[in-house]
């Protein structure tokens, strides 16, 4: 018993084998495509929102940035005033004296204050002191 194979079936069979191929190669194609454009479309959405972010920074930045140099020139200022105080220098005195060993009413002759300031300056150096 012979089994003879027509000359045509090994046509017709890798002539389905390239079709399907042919077929799962344009379905892949599509796939990839269709995965491209929604890879683009993340990258695009993602970049906005990086440039959002970035923008918004550097806006907190700058005004961080101008907030240091007010708070700088408010130091300064502070600093400025507290050496130019008249008022000042009386209590640097007073804190002096009490250092050597001045009472309340040496106090406030010398440096020209009142009563409960020259008690507070004294209370304030002895705490200090203890």
């Amino acid at each position: 018993m012979s089994f003879n194979i027509p000359s045509w079936l090994p046509w017709c069979l890798t002539t389905v084998a390239i079709v399907l191929v042919l077929v799962q190669g344009v379905i892949h194609g599509r796939k990839i495509q269709a995965l491209q454009a929604s890879l683009k479309n993340r990258c695009d959405t993602l970049g906005r929102e990086l440039h959002a972010t970035t923008s918004g920074s550097m806006g907190v930045g700058q005004r961080l940035v101008a907030c240091e140099r007010q708070l700088f020139e408010l130091r300064n200022a502070m600093d400025e005033m507290r050496q130019n105080d008249p008022l000042r220098i009386s209590y640097d005195e007073a804190a002096r004296l009490v250092d050597l060993g001045a009472d309340i009413d040496d106090l406030m002759n010398t440096c020209g204050i009142s009563r409960p300031e020259a008690e507070l300056v004294s209370a304030l150096k002895k705490r200090q002191a203890a």
